[in-house]
């Protein structure tokens, strides 16, 4: 019998929460979730195998705690739209969501929490919008690289690669380079749900037990449309040629304050993910190690950072 894992919030019903939409961009509206209108904005931003659904878990116990919570899908996710002319970048999500925050929703300042490819375009937004944003939450993702700052990553043994392809990294490959052939494969609704269930359950990302039958299924369900499935790859055809719409700002110490927490039992984020933060990040906290933990933190161990977002945002709601 496994062990048991430690408690988490209740997960709301699939029709828990009412979906907005709004047009961020000409022909491209997002939809959203927006509850507890009123109190300091969090903005909790998925990555990829992920929709908004991955932060089930989290919106209801940030709302009870004095937070307007506003979940998006990025472009071409869940019940956002797809791109007509086929346009997603790190660049591109990142505009959309300060579209979204700031000039329809009305935000001057808000807060970010996010990992994974939601990790880089938090990290963009803060960068690009540094007026704008008070402070983020950052976890199992690519970390910044500094190309100024060579000798600090040699000192500590440590790459410019800050995602090198290792043993569980062909998946990175396949969507990057080889990703016509790869959506010839995927040729149903099942085998694309599949695909994506593979992540959850063999790619190393979660820790064991972390997902119940009824909690792939709701993870998967968004990606039975190829076209929706395929419009997350754009992001790893980058390295492989892809037109992006300008360099994400990535490549600079990001001086936003900013939480890094780590899920340790993710095997595609490397585990010296913590240090590349330190540099990254001057006016951080932390880096935090999250137990029983790996990629899908908001989900798996809920409870740790619902706790920590409400600690670390805290102040912000006597301003409102």
């Amino acid at each position: 019998m496994p062990a048991p894992r430690p408690p988490q919030p209740p997960t709301p019903d699939r029709d828990a929460f009412e979906i907005h939409r709004a047009e961020v961009a000409e022909g491209m509206n997002l939809a959203y979730l927006r509850e507890g209108v009123g109190g300091y904005p969090l903005v909790l931003v998925h990555g990829y195998p992920e929709t908004k659904r991955v932060w089930w878990r989290n919106i209801l116990p940030l709302v009870e705690a004095g937070f307007e919570v506003i979940v998006p899908d990025l472009r071409g996710y869940g019940d956002s739209d797809l791109s007509e002319k086929d346009e997603y970048d790190i660049v591109l999500y990142s505009k959309d969501l300060f579209a979204l925050v700031h000039d329809i929703l009305g935000h001057k300042k808000f807060g970010l929490i996010a990992g994974d490819v939601g990790g880089a375009v938090i990290v963009d937004m803060a960068n690009r919008y540094q007026e704008h944003v008070d402070r983020m939450i950052f976890f199992n993702t690519v970390a910044p690289i500094l190309p100024d700052q060579a000798e600090w990553y040699a000192d500590r043994g440590l790459s410019m690669n800050p995602l090198e392809h290792g043993p569980t990294g062909d998946y990175r490959i396949r969507q990057g380079r080889d990703h016509e052939k790869l959506r010839a494969d995927l040729d149903t609704p099942e085998r694309c749900r599949q695909y994506v269930r593979d992540f959850y359950e063999h790619r190393l990302l979660a820790s064991q037990y972390s997902f119940e039958e009824a909690d792939f299924d709701f993870m998967v369900e968004p990606f039975g449309d190829i076209d929706r499935l395929a419009a997350g790859w754009a992001p790893y055809q980058l390295e492989y040629g892809r037109p992006m719409s300008d360099m994400p700002m990535m490549m600079q110490k990001t001086e936003t304050p900013t939480m890094i927490l780590h899920g340790p039992d993710d095997q595609i984020v490397p585990q010296d993910f913590p240090k590349r933060c330190e540099i990254a990040f001057p006016n951080r906290t932390g880096p935090l190690v999250v137990p029983e933990c790996g990629h899908f933190l908001q989900w798996e161990r809920a409870d740790v950072l619902n706790d920590l977002s409400i600690l670390y945002f805290s102040d912000l709601r006597s301003g409102r």
